[in-house]
Parts: C-alpha cells; sequence; structure tokens
C-alpha cells in the first residue's frame, strides 16, 4: 500500500498555519475544511444552541496531530484533541519508535450493541426467561421494524440473550438485545428497540418492566491493536524489562491501574473526541472491561518476544461511529474524520486503539526511565509560565529556566518575567 508518509520531519517546529498547510497536503483536504481548521474551529452558533441545553458559548480544546503512525500498513495522522501536555508527543514518540517494524495491525470483533430490559415481580423468573427466548422471531420482526434503513446497510437484530439475576431487591430477569449497528455508535437505535419491545416482554411473561436501555459494556464490539517495538529502538532490555515490571504492577494492582488505565484514555478519548463520538461512553465502557473478571487490572498486555523484542496488544469495547450525533453535524469533527480518511467505523476504532497502545508505550517507558514528570513538566512549563503573564518569546524562556530550576511553580514563574522584563 503506498500513499503519503506520516512520518514529517520536524512538524513540531512547524507554526500552526505551516503544520494545517502539511496536513492538508496529506489528507487532501478541500479548500473549506483548511478554511474551517484555520479558524480555530469557530462553530455555528445555531448549532451550538441545538447541541446542547442553555447554550451560552462554546470552548475551544486544542486539536493535535499524532504522526508517525501507521495502521493496518496505511500511513494516517491522527487528529487528538486534548488540554493536557505531552499526549500528542508521547504518541509521536512510540509510533516513531516501532515505524520499521511494521506500526500497528488492528482488528475488530464487530459492531454489535447491547439494549437491555429490566422485568421484576416475577414468582417464576427462570420460566419467564424461557418464555422470552421463545419469541425470538417476535422478537427480530419488532426489532428490525424499527430502523428499515439499519436493515438496508445490513445491520439490524443479532439474537436474544435472556439473565436472571439476584439483586437486593430479588430476582430480575433482564433481556439482552443484540443489535448490529454497522457504522453508527448505535445508542438511539437499540434504545429505540428495546422501548418498543418492552411492553411486549410485560405482555409474555406478566411482569413489571422498567428500564430499557442501552449497556455501554460493549464487549461485543472489541478493538484490538498489537504492535512490536525492537530493544534497539527503545533503549535496551533494562529499558524492556523495566516497562514489563510497570506493566505486571499495573496487572496486579487496581490502584496502579487506575492511572495506568487514564494513561491509555488520554490518547483514547483525544481521538474520540476529535471526532464527535462520546467520550463518557467509551470511557465508561473501557474500565468496566478492565473489571470483567472480578479484578481491575491493565487493558493492555507486555511481553517479550521470541527475539527478544518488546511486544504490546491492547483490547477494549469502543462503540464509536461515523453517522449520526456530532460527527454528522459539528464540522470540527467532520474535519477531522476527514482528515483521518476512515471510510468504516470499524477503521476508525482499529487507529483509536493503536493510539491508546501507543500512549501506554510512552508512560510506560518514561517511568521505566527518565520519570513521567520530566517531559510532562517540561511542556507544562509553557501553560504556567502563560499563567503568570509570559507571552511571545518570553514563554519559551521563562518555561526553560523553570524546567532548569525544577521548580515549575506560578510563583516562579512571575519572578523570572519580572527579572526577563526588568533588563
Amino acid at each position: 500500500m503506498t500513499g503519503p508518509s506520516s512520518r514529517i520531519s520536524g512538524f513540531h517546529k512547524q507554526s500552526l498555519g505551516e503544520r494545517l498547510d502539511t496536513v492538508a497536503r496529506f489528507a487532501d483536504l478541500d479548500a473549506d475544511t483548511v478554511a474551517h481548521l484555520r479558524g480555530l474551529g469557530q462553530v455555528d452558533p445555531h448549532l451550538i444552541d441545538h447541541l446542547i441545553e442553555n447554550a451560552i458559548s462554546a470552548i475551544s480544546i486544542p486539536i493535535g496531530i499524532a504522526t508517525n503512525m501507521k495502521v493496518d500498513g496505511r500511513d494516517v495522522l491522527v487528529p487528538m484533541a486534548t488540554e493536557e501536555s505531552s499526549v500528542v508527543a508521547a504518541v509521536c514518540n512510540s509510533a516513531r519508535q516501532c515505524y520499521d517494524t511494521g506500526g500497528f495491525v488492528g482488528s475488530m470483533s464487530g459492531a454489535l450493541m447491547i439494549a437491555q430490559i429490566q422485568l421484576v415481580g416475577l414468582s417464576d423468573p427462570f420460566a419467564s426467561r424461557i418464555k422470552i427466548l421463545e419469541r425470538r422471531d417476535e422478537i427480530k420482526a419488532i426489532c428490525d421494524a424499527c430502523d428499515p434503513i439499519l436493515l438496508q446497510l445490513g445491520g439490524g437484530f443479532r439474537d436474544v440473550e435472556v439473565r436472571v439475576i439476584d439483586t437486593l431487591g430479588g430476582p430480575m430477569v433482564i433481556t439482552h438485545l443484540i443489535v448490529d449497528t454497522r457504522d453508527a455508535m448505535g445508542a438511539n437505535a437499540v434504545n429505540t428497540m428495546a422501548e418498543k419491545l418492552a411492553p411486549e416482554i410485560s405482555a409474555w411473561t406478566g411482569g413489571r418492566v422498567y428500564l430499557r436501555i442501552l449497556s455501554n459494556l460493549a464487549d461485543r464490539r472489541l478493538a484490538r491493536a498489537r504492535a512490536t517495538w525492537t530493544c534497539e529502538a527503545i533503549g535496551g532490555e533494562a529499558v524492556r524489562d523495566g516497562m514489563i515490571s510497570a506493566y505486571q504492577f499495573a496487572a496486579a494492582d487496581p490502584y496502579r491501574a487506575a492511572t495506568h488505565n487514564k494513561g491509555i484514555m488520554n490518547g483514547v478519548s483525544a481521538v474520540v473526541l476529535a471526532t464527535g463520538n462520546d467520550t463518557r461512553a467509551v470511557e465508561a465502557g473501557a474500565h468496566a472491561y478492565a473489571a470483567r473478571d472480578g479484578h481491575y487490572g491493565s487493558l493492555t498486555r507486555w511481553e517479550v518476544t521470541r527475539e527478544g523484542h518488546l511486544s504490546g496488544t491492547i483490547e477494549l469495547p469502543l462503540a464509536v461511529g461515523l453517522i449520526g450525533g456530532a460527527t454528522k453535524l459539528h464540522p470540527t469533527a467532520k474535519a477531522c474524520l476527514k482528515l483521518l480518511g476512515v471510510h468504516s467505523a470499524e477503521e476508525l476504532a482499529r487507529i483509536i486503539a493503536a493510539v491508546g497502545l501507543a500512549q501506554n508505550f510512552g508512560a510506560l517507558k518514561a517511568l521505566a526511565t527518565t520519570g513521567i514528570q520530566k517531559g510532562h513538566m517540561a511542556l507544562h512549563a509553557q501553560n504556567i509560565a502563560m499563567m503568570a503573564g509570559a507571552v511571545g518569546a518570553e514563554i519559551e524562556q521563562v518555561a526553560r529556566v523553570l524546567v532548569a530550576q525544577g521548580t515549575v511553580r506560578v510563583d516562579r514563574a512571575a519572578a523570572e518575567l519580572k527579572r526577563l522584563r526588568g533588563k
């Protein structure tokens, strides 16, 4: 597969306008898209007023570009929306170090979402479970009639599962509708089906239906990515073994795993947000999946290959879409999707998973070598300098002094700015 390379030397040194021009050439963006991005994401007030209640304004989150990313043999520039320093840089550096070994390979378990229907007040929950399962064909007909367009696109009802669970209020019968939502995230589609089916289930069993809503634990929609980093590329066996040990700590201890996975989600959520998808749904699903065995652990796994290199893999639920909601309405989300050049929700999810793995590699390597603060604080110092009032060239000058002193604080930045201006 040929095409432009995502390995762009000196990209971070270009001005904002120059970087946008570079990205536009890479992704062959049209003039309208470039003009919108050059306007720093200003959005039509009419759209804002319909995306949120009681709207008064909008907040702009910086969008950075992760370079060096190769996913499934295709070079891609990845837009990431985040306010946290060092996140984009970590992905760029991590991807660069595995670029020559093929980058990232992704896969997906499917596009199945789950809607749950809660049934209570039954004296015979297990018999009721069977009664519901006996109606599979009727359930399929009811669900598929809710969304003819989804059916035309090859999606729709796939299966029904019914569970009896013990709760503080007694046994409940929980019906799961398994639905293929194709290139949509699918919340509206499966919620509509659950609402439509609920009174039928009540009539079949004599029970009372309460909740009918999707589950964000989308474990039928798992995105996966893997990559290999050579020992030479990462700094030798000592670095490799330190990273493995850091991963093993996270796998065993939920206190470490929470921060370990938060780092992964720094990357994942940044791409989810940039593309107008639901960051809260993805975050909830990922953390629930990390605790699926009753122990909260790592979303990634790190191993040593037969050749002695570092192998990393990630698997997490990723319910993202290309149609519906902000992905089709918000001009910046549309521009970011165009920049990515993805043609399916599955392709988008594989790229997001790769970013999460790259982010985790960067964090583990930093922890195993220089410590997480060195690189992070070097970038954070610029924010602190601006908080102290630095502008233009002053920002870099003040930040450099703060890092050299090892004290990145607003009071120190203010003192240095005063000294600089007094010269």
